[in-house]
């Protein structure tokens, strides 16, 4: 069979695999902000200014400073990491027991202030970074060139995701970190730091942003408003998903990247809405979302 509804097969699987990758970045942005309302019980609306900031970190290393994108890999998340620390410490750590409305308030107010900043020196418009030497040229898989840093972000973002999965439902901190939520107070008779232990859960999900961003930088232009083009439907991701489920995040992340890919060979005027479609059936018929625990 060449052909499914008249486009033809290699058309198909080429949208498929590029929709995986957008997939890709979906399914970590969506984990950190699982991460830290799952853990946290904040909805982190700073989530796409953290992940921008990645990816303006590593142009700016580059720029500036004559930083490979190997040593970006690593210093964005960590800087990006020490600014979540401090805007945890300072704003965020009085808001976790009042309403959920007034994190997302704050974190909404930081988006803003951040990328006003950002776009006062840097302007609205895209700016290029290219791929490493390394990852440069593509793979033949049959049907299609498989461009090499595409398959490279896939690669790490299904790593990072298994690893993030694995850490916290596996071992004993993520057990401490699950049981600090539930009962902070027996936690600490155990001689474990609760707060300290947030500030970390918080800088690791910022990190988990900025390190999307970092992946992101060589495939998209790098703006200051390039986060806020993708934290709706992030947040979307998260609602199909269940609210701070890691596994409903990483598996829906990937598989609305793949939906996105075939309605844009299908129906494309629909692409840029379909997530929205796809969150409003499934609360209709699973308020919770798809992995998330019903009252």
């Amino acid at each position: 069979m060449d052909a499914i509804f008249g486009i033809p097969l290699p058309a198909l699987l080429s949208q498929i695999l590029l929709g995986l990758v957008n997939g890709s970045f979906y399914a970590m942005l969506s984990l950190g902000l699982a991460v830290i309302f799952g853990l946290l019980n904040v909805i982190n609306f700073a989530h796409g200014v953290l992940y921008m900031l990645g990816a303006m970190l590593t142009w700016m290393g580059l720029s500036y400073f004559g930083l490979s994108y190997w040593v970006m890999l690593v210093l964005a998340p960590l800087i990006v990491g020490i600014l979540a620390i401090a805007i945890e410490r300072t704003m965020l750590r009085w808001l976790y027991q009042v309403d959920h409305m007034y994190s997302l308030l704050l974190t909404f107010g930081i988006t803003l202030v951040v990328e006003g900043l950002f776009r006062s020196v840097y302007g609205a418009s895209g700016q290029p970074y290219s791929a490493p030497e390394a990852l440069t040229g593509g793979i033949n898989i049959g049907f299609m060139t498989l461009p090499m840093y595409r398959a490279w972000v896939v690669a790490v973002s299904v790593l990072v995701c298994l690893l993030t999965w694995f850490v916290i439902e596996r071992t004993k901190i993520g057990s401490y970190l699950r049981a600090g939520t539930e009962n902070p107070k027996l936690v600490e008779a155990f001689g474990i730091n609760v707060p300290v232990m947030f500030t970390l859960t918080y800088a690791f999900g910022a990190g988990l942003a900025a390190l999307a961003g970092v992946l992101a930088a060589p495939v998209v232009q790098v703006s200051p408003l390039m986060g806020s083009n993708l934290t709706i439907t992030v947040f979307a991701v998260v609602v199909i998903g269940g609210m701070g489920s890691i596994v409903g995040s990483v598996i829906t992340g990937l598989g609305l990247g793949v939906v996105e890919g075939m309605t844009r060979v299908f129906y494309p005027e629909l692409s840029s809405t379909v997530v929205f479609i796809v969150m409003a059936l499934i609360l209709l018929v699973r308020p919770a979302g798809l992995f998330g625990k019903e009252n």
